[in-house]
């Protein structure tokens, strides 16, 4: 497996830390799922089918559904591997959420 996706995925998620202030306080406030769908989400922007639905300017009605925040929160960015990334890291995110969790039980 190469490290340079893993270090991406790392990276990113840094970022929302330091970058958007998601921190691991910020986070445990979301217990329902948000971060993994959110995941999902960037996952299928990430995808052939979401990337081509985005190149013709239209918003996917799934993603549209399942989004767990606002719309305007939602920022993909027309490149699959970055929105990839993105998918990596909100997963990062809500497994160590979940850990968190499992511990303070």
């Amino acid at each position: 497996m190469g490290d340079h996706a893993l270090k991406d995925i790392a990276a990113e998620r840094q970022r929302q830390i330091e970058g958007e202030g998601w921190t691991s306080e910020h986070d445990d406030k979301h217990r329902s799922g948000q971060l993994a769908t959110a995941a999902a989400v960037y996952a299928l922007t990430g995808s052939s089918a979401g990337r081509a639905s985005w190149d013709r300017g239209q918003e996917p009605s799934l993603t549209e559904q399942i989004w767990p925040w606002d719309w305007s929160w939602f920022k993909p960015t027309g490149n699959a591997r970055r929105d990839l990334v993105k998918a990596g890291a909100l997963i990062v995110a809500e497994i160590e959420r979940l850990d968190r969790a499992a511990v303070s039980q």
